[in-house]
């Protein structure tokens, strides 16, 4: 049986200005993220309150918090636990994108200046350059986000934001995949041509097509991985029937 305290919390000390329930939110996201804890792990609230030295309201918020990102599955009496990885939910996630994604880029591409497609250069060029997991996850999110800024439509770019973080473990999976990185960066070039081309239809296309493949290559991975599971797993012996007679 594990320790009650996750190793990754040891050292965790509170910053100011950022409340209790997304401090431990985040603390439970990036031990995910890391591996230490793994899916269907369960997360025992009494625990992790006493890790944080905190009641048990901010540990539920911050439950709350990761099961609207897809991050933790709360179950009636169960708890919670660490949302398993799903083929189909990762696919989806990334057709939603698709359709939020290029939507904005549409709306935004006449209103881009050429401060806004230089800091959108920036931000591509940050992204091409990381090579740390964790952190090319941001600087993805924010050239990405850099695209669309300009719309300015507060509740689309809240809902594309809801959408990347529900996918952001699905992402790190894909780049850890050969090509991807530079496949990645090739097809951020040509966002950011049409969109300086001002063709709103390349944009849109380009967009979509780069999120629908992310989502694709994703599910076979998980699919995949998925079948060689089921088929590694040692098949259960049927007990012979036994029939009586009369």
């Amino acid at each position: 049986m594990k320790n009650d305290l996750n190793p990754l919390f040891r050292e965790a000390h509170f910053e100011p200005r950022q409340s209790t329930s997304r401090y431990i939110a985040d603390a439970l996201r990036s031990a995910i993220v890391e591996g230490t804890l793994l899916p269907g792990e369960p997360l025992r609230q009494d625990a992790i309150a006493r890790q944080f030295s905190v009641s048990a309201i901010p540990v539920r918020e911050a439950f709350r918090q990761l099961d609207s990102e897809g991050w933790v599955t709360i179950e009636q009496n169960r708890g919670a636990s660490v949302s398993l990885q799903s083929p189909d939910e990762a696919r989806e996630i990334y057709e939603i994108r698709a359709s939020l994604e290029s939507l904005a880029i549409g709306i935004a591409i006449e209103r881009h200046t050429e401060a806004t497609l230089a800091e959108a250069r920036r931000l591509l060029k940050a992204a091409a350059n990381e090579q740390d997991q964790a952190l090319y996850v941001v600087r993805n999110e924010q050239f990405h986000m850099s695209l669309y800024a300009p719309a300015e439509r507060p509740h689309l770019m809240e809902l594309i934001g809801t959408m990347h973080r529900r996918g952001e473990r699905y992402l790190r999976l894909k780049f850890g995949m050969p090509t991807f990185k530079g496949q990645s960066d090739a097809e951020h070039e040509a966002i950011l041509e049409a969109l300086r081309n001002r063709d709103t239809e390349a944009a849109q296309t380009l967009v979509a097509r780069h999120l629908l493949a992310t989502g694709e290559l994703v599910y076979r991975f998980l699919h995949d991985a998925q079948m060689q599971a089921q088929a590694t797993q040692p098949k259960k012996r049927r007990r012979p029937s036994t029939s009586r007679s009369d």
